[in-house]
C-alpha cells in the first residue's frame, strides 16, 4: 500500500513529504494507521547521520488496520501506542527487560528488519526504516507486534504518541530505576519533555526536594507547575554551589537528560553518600569523565534506556495516570499538522515548544 511519509533524503537536511510503498505485514507484524507522532530529540540526533533515504519517527499512536497471522495481542480496530522493538528471545527480553535486549541496536537502529529487509520503498529504492520499531513519520506503519501496545480506546490518541518514548523514558527512570523514597531529594538536569516526565514522577513518589536544573528560565518556570520544588538556573551562577545550598549534604538522586559531559559531572558531584545518578540523555558528548573521588561513598552511575520499562505494562499505567490528571504532560504539548514537520522540528530545536506532536 501507499502512505504519506516525511523522508530524510540527506543527513541533516529538511524532511521531504512524499509517498512511499509499504509491504503487507508479515506474520509477526502489524499495520497501524498513525494518528499522531511526537518529535523526540533522538529523531533529531539520528537525522544528522542515519543512512539515507531514511524514515524516522518513534513516538507514534494510531489504530490497527491489519495484523499478521501470528499476532495475538492486538486486532484490527484496536487503539495502540508504539514503542521500541526487541527480539523477544534473548535472556533479557525473556526476564522482562526488553529495553536492554541484546539485539537492541540491530532491531531499532539498523534501518532494517532482523533479516536485512525493509518494509518501505520509495520510487523503487529501499528506504532505511523500522526506526525504534516503527518509523512513524508516516501515515501508516508496519511494526513488529512487540513494538505495539494496546491502549484503552477512550484515551486521546493524539496525546498518547509521545508516551512511547520521551514520557516513558523520564518517568520510568524515576519510577522503575531510581525508585526514590518519600522524603528524599532529587535533581533533574534538563527540563525538556523527558525531564518534565521525571519531575512529575518524582513528585508522585513523594520526594521532598525536586530540583529542576536548566539554562532556560521559561522551562524552569514551567517546571514548577509540574512539581519542581526548586529551580536552578545554570546560566546564572555556579550550579554546584546553588545545588549545595539546596541540599547541603548532597542529593539522594540525580537524573541527567542532557547528554553533556560537563552537566553529568556536575550532577554526580551533587550526590550525597550512597547517591544514585541516572543517565538518560543522548546528547553532544561522546564520553564522560569524573574525578575518581566523586563516585566514592557508595555513589553509583546507572545508564537508563526507555525508562527500563516493559512498555506493554508501563505505558497503560502512565496513560491511566494522565487520564486521572496525575501525569499532566499534555500541558507541554503543541500540535502541528503533519505537513508542518519541518516547522515543528525548528520549534523543537529552538526550545520554543515543550513537546511537538504531529497530527494526521
Amino acid at each position: 500500500m501507499r502512505a504519506t511519509a516525511a523522508l530524510l533524503e540527506q543527513p541533516g537536511q529538511p524532511f521531504v513529504l512524499t509517498e512511499v510503498d509499504l509491504d503487507e505485514p508479515r506474520p509477526d507484524e502489524v499495520l497501524v494507521r498513525v494518528a499522531a507522532v511526537g518529535i523526540c530529540g533522538t529523531d533529531l540526533e539520528f537525522a544528522g547521520f542515519f543512512p539515507t533515504p531514511a524514515l524516522l519517527g518513534h513516538e507514534g499512536s494510531g489504530v490497527v488496520e491489519k495484523v499478521g497471522a501470528h499476532v495475538t495481542s492486538v486486532r484490527p480496530g484496536d487503539h495502540v501506542a508504539m514503542s521500541f522493538a526487541s527480539c523477544g528471545t534473548c535472556a533479557l527480553c525473556r526476564t522482562g527487560s526488553p529495553a536492554y535486549c541484546r539485539s537492541f541496536d540491530a532491531v531499532n537502529f539498523s534501518g532494517r528488519r532482523p533479516d536485512g529487509t525493509t518494509a518501505v520503498t520509495h520510487e523503487g529504492r529501499e528506504v532505511n526504516a523500522h526506526f525504534l520499531g516503527q518509523s512513524s513519520f508516516a501515515g501508516h506503519v508496519v511494526a513488529p507486534e512487540r513494538a505495539v501496545v494496546k491502549i484503552d480506546p477512550s484515551l486521546d490518541l493524539l496525546r498518547a504518541g509521545p508516551f512511547g518514548c520521551g514520557f516513558q523514558t523520564g518517568a520510568g527512570g524515576v519510577l522503575n530505576v531510581l525508585q526514590p523514597r518519600p522524603g528524599s531529594s532529587i535533581a533533574v538536569f534538563g527540563a525538556g519533555a523527558v525531564g518534565v516526565a521525571a519531575i512529575i514522577a518524582a513528585s508522585l513518589s513523594g520526594c521532598e526536594v525536586v530540583a529542576a536544573v536548566d539554562v532556560n528560565p521559561a522551562k524552569l518556570d514551567a517546571a514548577r507547575g509540574y512539581g519542581a520544588t526548586h529551580t536552578v538556573d545554570s546560566s546564572a551562577g555556579d550550579t554546584a554551589e546553588q545545588l549545595a545550598a539546596l541540599v547541603p549534604g548532597g542529593f539522594d538522586f540525580v537524573i541527567d537528560t542532557t547528554g553533556r559531559e560537563d552537566v553529568l559531572r556536575t550532577a554526580v558531584e551533587a550526590l550525597g553518600p550512597l547517591g544514585r545518578a541516572g543517565v538518560i540523555g543522548i546528547g553532544p558528548s561522546e564520553s564522560m569523565s569524573f574525578e575518581w573521588r566523586s563516585i566514592l561513598n557508595g555513589r553509583t552511575v546507572t545508564g537508563i534506556i526507555a525508562g527500563s520499562s516493559l512498555p506493554q505494562l508501563f505505558l497503560p499505567k502512565l496513560l491511566e495516570l494522565n487520564a486521572k490528571g496525575q501525569f499532566p504532560v499534555e500541558k507541554m504539548i503543541t500540535y502541528f499538522p503533519f505537513e508542518q514537520i519541518n516547522e515543528a522540528v525548528a520549534a523543537v530545536r529552538t526550545g520554543s515548544v515543550g513537546k511537538a506532536v504531529l497530527t494526521f
